[in-house]
């Protein structure tokens, strides 16, 4: 077991020889000075791992040897005790970042549960939370054996990201590995759970069924709509992890009135989703909205400049027509900073709703980007961008000005992403289009194993050109690759996040309400 060193300066050390016996017999090693110059002086000698003060010494108080302490060295922990009681003295010390506060008289264990929480709180909640994980690990393996529905497959995913973020604060990569191959499982399992079920959601009104994309705004957010106005951020491409990243920052001003995970409709991309969120239709029937919006497929961009006319549209569907609402969809950074500029004016709305397109730019951008590959290798990397982008974007002053005004918030995404790590080989012609994760054309080529087909797309709405138009969905973490550039797509695309396809981090998703507190 390691030793650790602690420097304990109080003017009355000699007091406290009992207090240091405990400590050695527990495996500290304690060096007492009973006034502040002594402790600077041993400070400046040698390094200490904490560091105890009493507040109240002759000579230079605990206070101004906190002081020298942390700017020499700003991270040691160092832990205040004092008799005083007064508030301001436990605010200036708290201010001066100490890492614990103990009234007089203390008693050796209160001493001891201070060292641990400072010096063994992670290899301690390592600990534990491998312990608990490996309860968990079999509750869920045996769930994966039953007959799972859709509000099951959702706790599920909960579990596996909250296990996740875990061991990503615990630092313990052999569970992190055990993990992995566990939602590895899931995904596999999944897979085949949307393959039996989802023409039913689609066509059968009568079975139990998740609130899917084109239902979203009909069912959650309308009904929030009153003579406040409403806020409504689209994020898009935010997995149900990045939004447990995330939330801790929300939280500051928010507080959450209701955490909903819904399903995205296939296929899980924008073009998709996200007009059927708007438009509060399924796909097939966008045209009938805007004429000829399902022609030149492969304008993804293009797909996405109706979102407005779409949501004016469910709105008069919903006899909702006078509602006063606004629309910004924000790609730059200055767009995010003239919108909080224009705040004021949002507020002659009952809804405004902001399309946030950071996260889709950043997931493509780690595609295309060898520096973005490199800063952003892994999932946890990936929620790490995903949460300083946040942190440092005018969304947060958007976030500030709404909690300062009392009004209510909402934060939801279309679809999230898996990192694809497995090429699949697929043909198609020059007209096939070309995301990595479904394909739709005529006479494509596959390996029937691990994909969804779905060879009549009017079964599950979906637009069709011509009467030989298929759609195959990857599932798990594959992704498609042709066979003749086969190598150039698995050394480009591999560990990459793509969308598209069937997986639980692209289809089950976050839809939260939050009121300011």
């Amino acid at each position: 077991m390691q030793r650790y060193n602690i420097l304990w300066a109080d003017d009355e050390i000699d007091l406290l020889k009992p207090y240091i016996l405990f400590l050695s017999q527990k495996g500290y090693d304690v060096t007492p000075v009973n006034s502040g110059a002594d402790a600077l002086e041993k400070f400046s000698e040698q390094s200490y791992d904490v560091i105890f003060l009493d507040e109240n010494m002759p000579g230079m108080s605990g206070l101004e040897i906190l002081s020298h302490i942390k700017t020499i060295r700003p991270h040691v922990p160092v832990v205040m005790i004092t008799k005083n009681e007064e508030e301001s003295i436990m605010e200036e010390a708290i201010g001066s970042k100490i890492d614990d506060y103990l009234i007089k008289p203390v008693n050796p264990k209160q001493i001891l549960l201070s060292i641990k929480k400072i010096l063994d709180q992670k290899r301690i909640i390592g600990e534990k939370t491998t312990q608990s994980y490996q309860q968990e690990f079999r509750n869920i393996m045996m769930a994966f054996s039953e007959s799972m529905n859709h509000n099951e497959w959702a706790e599920v995913y909960k579990k596996l990201v909250y296990w996740e973020l875990e061991m990503e604060n615990a630092g313990n990569q052999g569970m992190t590995d055990v993990l992995k191959m566990q939602k590895e499982e899931a995904n596999n399992n999944f897979a085949k759970f949307i393959i039996q079920n989802y023409e039913q959601w689609l066509n059968n009104p009568d079975i139990d069924k998740p609130l899917m994309s084109h239902q979203l705004l009909r069912k959650k957010l309308f009904p929030k709509i009153s003579a406040e106005p409403v806020f409504f951020f689209l994020i898009d491409n935010l997995r149900y992890d990045q939004w447990k990243t995330i939330e801790p920052l929300v939280a500051e001003q928010f507080k959450i009135e209701q955490e909903t995970l819904y399903y995205s409709i296939l296929p899980t991309t924008t073009a998709f989703a996200r007009n059927a969120i708007f438009a509060g239709v399924l796909p097939v029937e966008l045209e009938k909205i805007i004429p000829d919006f399902w022609q030149d497929d492969e304008d993804e961009g293009a797909k996405n400049n109706h979102e407005k006319d779409f949501l004016q549209y469910q709105l008069k569907k919903n006899r909702l027509e006078h509602i006063k609402f606004s629309y910004h969809k924000i790609i730059h950074q200055t767009q995010s900073k003239a919108l909080v500029d224009n705040f004021n004016n949002l507020l002659h709305n009952q809804l405004n709703v902001v399309v946030y397109n950071f996260v889709d730019m950043l997931s493509h951008a780690r595609t295309d980007t060898e520096m973005i590959r490199e800063l952003a290798p892994d999932e946890a990397a990936y929620r790490f961008i995903t949460k300083s982008w946040f942190l440092h974007s005018p969304m947060v002053d958007m976030l500030r000005k709404i909690a300062e005004k009392k009004y209510r918030l909402i934060i939801t995404t279309d679809h999230g992403t898996i990192r694809t790590t497995k090429p699949y080989k697929i043909v198609g012609d020059r007209n096939t289009n070309t995301n990595l994760r479904y394909k739709q054309g005529k006479n494509l080529d596959y390996d029937k194993k691990n994909v969804f087909v779905c060879r009549k797309p009017e079964s599950l709405h979906l637009p069709k050109h011509n009467v030989s138009t298929s759609y195959v969905f990857a599932t798990e973490d594959y992704f498609f690759a042709y066979p003749n550039n086969y190598n150039h797509y698995v050394k480009y695309y591999k560990d990459t996040f793509q969308h598209g396809g069937i997986s639980l981090e692209e289809m089950i998703i976050p839809y939260v309400e939050l009121i300011p507190k």
